[in-house]
């Protein structure tokens, strides 16, 4: 079926799956007139709790998105779901596998489940999860869960995304000093310790809080908590959501919050604008890139010397 822009907005804004679908499809396109559509959606936004999981691979970041949906659902909220799959470097190709694992949502149909691939990006998130959130904001979903690819300490994208950040750890993964590695850990706004059932989960749990006692924070500052799960079974799914709904609560009624919301949104504008701009830019110049790439491969030309001649050459057409 095909939808017209009008359908496509009116659809959106009525919370029409297809409609959302097909829009997010489009945004995916990066075409300039896509961003134009989605950006025509006037509903108030800003509204969704956005939800971000973060974590290293294998941790079981689709299971326990899987039972916090269901939990979400329980208590009468509607759920969207963006799971975020890394790309092959050779063929750009994904398998989106992340949904064959969320069982329980699948099978809910008030439940929106979306796979994106990366397709390059850096940083845990595809280019167009930020647009793409907007159109689930706009969807007028209570709460938009993001799923990040699972790259390890350099994937802090999602602290620019989500209003909460959930970091997923499992026993046997690493020594105390793997935690307090900057990056992933500090972006937490709750630590979550998976497959608590193993073995070393309470060895775990004792180095995550004896290095949070050590974090010096002013009156009224967010302490993340640490909370134990098996999300195979759901257990301890509840007090994962728990704690997101009470950090919602902390960024509308205490200034510390409201101040990283802007915070937040301030590097959101900066990081879109950025991606836009050199977008614009690199329009059209393949042809550049590639006779630029020969010119290094022969050792005539550095990759920096290249660089600067693609700037070069993009100010001069403009």
């Amino acid at each position: 079926m095909k939808f017209t822009d009008d359908e496509l907005l009116s659809g959106t804004l009525a919370r029409d799956f297809r409609a959302v679908a097909r829009l997010i499809t489009r945004v995916e396109s990066g075409h300039p007139q896509a961003r134009t559509l989605a950006a025509g959606l006037r509903r108030p936004t800003g509204r969704a709790q956005v939800v971000g999981v973060t974590g290293s691979p294998g941790a079981g970041k689709s299971t326990l998105v899987d039972q916090m949906a269901r939990e979400y659902r329980k208590r009468g909220l509607s759920v969207a779901i963006l799971a975020v799959d890394p790309s092959s470097p050779f063929t750009g190709g994904a398998i989106l596998g992340d949904r064959i694992r969320m069982n329980l949502s699948a099978e809910d149909p008030s439940i929106f489940i979306r796979s994106m691939a990366t397709r390059g990006s850096l940083g845990g998130l595809a280019k167009a999860t930020l647009e793409s959130v907007h159109v689930l904001d706009c969807a007028g979903f209570d709460v938009v869960i993001v799923e990040t690819v699972g790259v390890g300490q350099a994937e802090v994208d999602i602290v620019r995304t989500a209003d909460t950040c959930i970091v997923v750890l499992v026993p046997g993964m690493g020594d105390s000093v793997q935690i307090i590695k900057a990056g992933l850990m500090e972006i937490a706004d709750a630590f979550v310790i998976n497959k608590a059932d193993r073995d070393g989960a309470l060895a775990l749990e004792k180095d995550l809080l004896t290095l949070l006692s050590l974090v010096e924070g002013t009156a009224g500052h967010w302490q993340a908590p640490v909370l134990k799960t098996v999300a195979t079974t759901g257990e301890g799914t509840a007090a994962v959501v728990d704690a997101s709904r009470k950090h919602l609560e902390w960024l509308d009624s205490s200034s510390q919050g409201k101040s990283r919301r802007l915070q937040v949104v301030s590097q959101t504008i900066a990081a879109l604008a950025t991606e836009w701009i050199a977008q614009s830019a690199l329009r059209g110049s393949e042809q550049q890139v590639h006779a630029l790439a020969e010119e290094c491969v022969a050792r005539r030309k550095t990759p920096l010397e290249a660089g600067e001649a693609l700037v070069a050459w993009t100010k001069r057409r403009k």
